[in-house]
């Protein structure tokens, strides 16, 4: 994984490598949590999903008008739970091979994991108020 993640602390652009275990991606410059949201591959997902915090899945297409809908709610869940939560998507037209490991039949499907394991699946598109709900039931 490589990629620039905004601080919503001091707008800092942060270029995150690999987060070493038990950790989350901070601020080089004020140290505050980062949003942790980006773009998985079937190459990167099974270190995509362990995280010392949950993990939110989102397998999607970008022709998926329910999918677009919910990029927006996702966004605004890891700008407000910045080192609480990561959340990783999945565009299931280049990545064919994780979505099928895990019998992803529509979309957008959303898969919770904890500890690398999943625990708990969305089908469709939700609010944010349910999205929430269901992740703070894995704190």
């Amino acid at each position: 994984m490589s990629d620039i993640l905004t601080c919503p602390n001091c707008h800092a652009k942060n270029r995150v490598q690999n987060v070493p275990a038990g950790q989350v991606p901070v601020c080089a410059r004020c140290g505050a949590p980062l949003p942790w949201l980006h773009d998985g591959t079937d190459a990167s997902f099974e270190g995509d999903v362990q995280a010392s915090v949950p993990v939110l899945v989102d397998f999607w297409a970008p022709w998926c008008g329910p999918c677009r809908v919910m990029g927006p709610v996702l966004e605004d869940i890891a700008r407000e739970q910045a080192g609480k939560v990561r959340i990783v998507k999945v565009n299931v037209d280049e990545n064919p091979a994780a979505p099928a490991r895990f019998q992803v039949q529509g979309i957008p499907t959303m898969i919770l994991f904890k500890g690398g394991q999943p625990v708990d699946r969305i089908v469709g598109a939700v609010n944010k108020n349910a999205l929430m709900q269901r992740l703070n039931s894995l704190a």
